[in-house]
């Protein structure tokens, strides 16, 4: 049976659960699409003010492609084709400019192409049983995209260290969090618990607030400083004719709960 995406919403919060447990929800090709779906899925719903990525079961949240297809040959010609067709490339929120706040509740091993949804990730909150390691190079592939991603959260020798070290290093859930690649540490069964909590605090801002400074802050990443801070003000000349400015305002003097407008899914050009 192929891995699945499961799919909920509940009180304005979306759950997206890999499950392919055979393979230690490694992704398959299948999954990769529905995963790029879902992400457009979540974009065009106002009612989703947060997402959250997890894997099924306790024992692992994501051990990246699942290897039976690059044996096979598949992953192969996706590797020859541009960064953006590989289907492994638009997996994450980041990846398909969904600009909605995600939070990443990592429930055990994290290996490979999972370490996609912790580079991209707005908040990661790990099981004290999780571990992270990378085996591209182990297994006779290029530790690329993941870690070129992790570069810009952790010291670089700690990414060297788990592309060099392969499955013979593990980074355990607290020194995960002492390097930056998540930022909290819970027991492993109030993990979804404490995800939910965390993502209810977000549910209450503005969506569109929310969505314009999780977008700054990612695009901004692609410049040097000077240009992020010029390419990013024009989020704020748009914001500046957002209604949830003045609601924001008046609902704080007025001593009241704000009415938000639902976000509509649209990022801001910056080109």
């Amino acid at each position: 049976m192929a891995g699945q995406v499961h799919y909920e919403v509940q009180d304005h919060i979306a759950t997206i659960t890999l499950d392919n447990q055979k393979a230690r929800n490694a992704f398959d090709y299948e999954m990769c699409l529905e995963l790029k779906r879902l992400w457009g899925v979540i974009s065009e719903d106002p009612d989703v003010r947060c997402a959250i990525v997890t894997g099924a079961g306790d024992k692992a949240f994501c051990t990246g492609w699942d290897l039976s297809s690059t044996a096979s040959g598949e992953s192969q010609d996706f590797a020859k084709g541009t960064r953006k067709a590989a289907p492994y490339n638009n997996i994450t929120a980041v990846q398909n400019k969904c600009w909605t706040p995600v939070i990443t509740a990592v429930n055990g091993m994290c290996n490979g192409g999972g370490l996609h949804f912790i580079a991209d990730t707005d908040i990661a909150i790990a099981a004290d049983s999780a571990t992270f390691f990378d085996t591209h190079c182990q297994n006779g592939l290029a530790a690329v995209v993941e870690m070129v991603g992790l570069a810009r959260k952790m010291p670089l020798d700690a990414v060297f260290r788990l592309c060099y070290m392969g499955a013979t290093e593990r980074v355990g859930a607290e020194q995960a969090k002492s390097l930056g690649m998540v930022g909290e540490v819970v027991p492993a069964a109030s993990l979804m618990d404490r995800a939910r909590e965390v993502a209810e605090v977000v549910c209450r801002w503005s969506p569109t607030a929310l969505a314009r400074t999780k977008q700054a802050i990612w695009e901004s990443l692609d410049y040097g400083l000077e240009d992020a801070l010029e390419k990013t003000h024009k989020i704020l000349d748009v914001h500046a004719d957002h209604g949830d400015m003045i609601e924001g305002a008046t609902a704080f003097m007025e001593k009241r709960s704000p009415d938000w407008a639902p976000f509509d899914g649209k990022g801001v050009e910056l080109d």
